[in-house]
């Protein structure tokens, strides 16, 4: 699909160094069936993903969070977040690292994958973005799908093996082999990952 940015921009600036940071499904009062079994390990991963995110901002690196809706059409991912803080003690633990800022961009989605009948795509295009670090979760689930997404739309994804979970680290361990082998997406740990700082405009006068 032909898009250009210039004439109807959905981004108020590119992308720096391609790259754009999704975080999937952090943002939750976690009150659906079998969250007890996903809720700790969320909690755990929520301060990593936080420190990434602080790196892309730093960097120039635009953030989406692409959460689910809940089932409701009607959601506003502001609203998402205002319940998630005050019904949910684990949803109140996440959003002090995970603090959406105005800054910030969001997505909500329907099914498991952050593409399916949503705008993300169109999104990443006005900024630009050509390159995708995937955190959040879960592993085997709305991540797998969403970064295989990616990569059929060309996407060169990374998912960084410290800033996904799911019920039990057996399968986060099995997912990330998976995006390994079968996708050759990479999984490098989020310190590892190289971000370069974005260049500061010249001085005037």
């Amino acid at each position: 699909m032909p898009v250009k940015p210039d004439r109807a921009p959905l981004a108020d600036r590119p992308a720096h160094a391609g790259t754009a940071l999704l975080v999937i499904d952090m943002i939750s009062t976690w009150d659906f069936v079998d969250a007890e079994k996903i809720v700790r390990a969320a909690v755990a991963i929520a301060p990593r993903i936080g420190a990434l995110k602080r790196r892309c901002v730093r960097a120039g690196v635009p953030v989406i969070y692409v959460n689910d809706n809940r089932g409701r059409w009607r959601s506003e991912f502001r609203e998402l977040v205002r319940v998630s803080i005050a019904e949910s003690a684990a949803g109140a633990a996440i959003a002090k690292h995970l603090q959406p800022e105005d800054d910030d961009y969001s997505v909500l989605k329907p099914k498991h994958s952050a593409f399916y009948a949503t705008p993300l795509d169109l999104l990443l295009r006005h900024l630009r973005a050509t390159r995708l670090l995937i955190s959040g979760v879960a592993s085997d689930q709305c991540i797998v799908m969403s970064a295989a997404e990616a990569r059929m739309r060309d996407y060169d994804v990374v998912v960084p093996s410290d800033c996904i979970a799911d019920q039990t680290p057996a399968r986060t361990a099995r997912a990330l082999r998976h995006l390994r082998e079968a996708h050759a997406i990479a999984t490098t740990p989020s310190a590892r990952l190289r971000m370069t700082a974005r260049r500061r405009a010249p001085a005037v006068g």
